[in-house]
């Protein structure tokens, strides 16, 4: 696994490289991926990062888990290729930023436009096996990316943190709250937003006012 990942974040995570856990993870992952179907495509594994730089950021999303199936993952949280169905969670952030900012639905599902804004979109796995969801958790990639919202929540001020259902929520520990905004509900997957836990939250809107209050650029979702 060639870990190219732009600078910015390299001079914070090259402990975390360096480190006996993600040695053995990078051997996992090679070893799938050349036994393996996996996705992303290994060269998009870090595109996350190499879209969003450490400087750029002003807003986290944290999905768990890369889409499973051929051409969707692109290495971006809750992101797919252009031309591809979009998934139902995605569908339904989609439908929140219509109602929420008044604004059309997109025919696009790839984020890329939003990472080139400062939306850092980070799944707590990057990487997975075809058809077969979770297939990569509890290999080491966990604990690099809970470094990483560590070193954001240390290296970065008034960053709007999203946390969308139980599993991102657990992330809020590793958050510092009086430097950052935290912003919490339900998770988009259609079993949750049917029972009404996602749609509402307004979270695209809150968003932008809190990066205007701190004197940034807003979104454009």
């Amino acid at each position: 696994m060639n870990v190219a990942i732009h600078e910015s974040w390299k001079n914070y995570l090259q402990t975390e490289f360096d480190k006996p856990y993600f040695k053995d993870l990078t051997q996992y992952v090679d070893n799938q991926y050349k036994t393996e179907t996996c996705f992303p495509p290994e060269d998009l594994i870090f595109n996350a990062f190499n879209t969003c730089t450490l400087e750029a950021l002003k807003v986290v999303i944290i999905g768990q888990d890369p889409y499973h199936n051929y051409n969707q993952a692109n290495g971006l949280s809750f992101s797919v290729n252009v031309g591809v169905k979009h998934p139902p969670s995605l569908v339904n952030i989609f439908k929140e930023i219509e109602t929420d900012l008044n604004t059309p639905y997109p025919s696009s599902g790839n984020l890329e436009h939003w990472a080139k804004q400062g939306v850092f979109l980070l799944n707590a796995t990057l990487t997975v096996r075809a058809h077969e969801a979770g297939s990569h958790q509890n290999k080491g990639w966990e604990t690099f990316t809970d470094a990483v919202i560590k070193t954001i929540s240390n290296q970065k001020e008034n960053v709007v943190f999203l946390l969308w259902g139980g599993f991102a929520k657990k992330k809020a520990k590793l958050i510092d709250g009086t430097k950052h905004h935290i912003l919490t509900s339900g998770h988009p997957s259609p079993l949750s937003a049917n029972r009404g836990y996602w749609f509402g939250n307004k979270h695209f809107s809150q968003t932008n006012s809190l990066l205007i209050s701190d004197g940034l650029d807003l979104i454009n979702w």
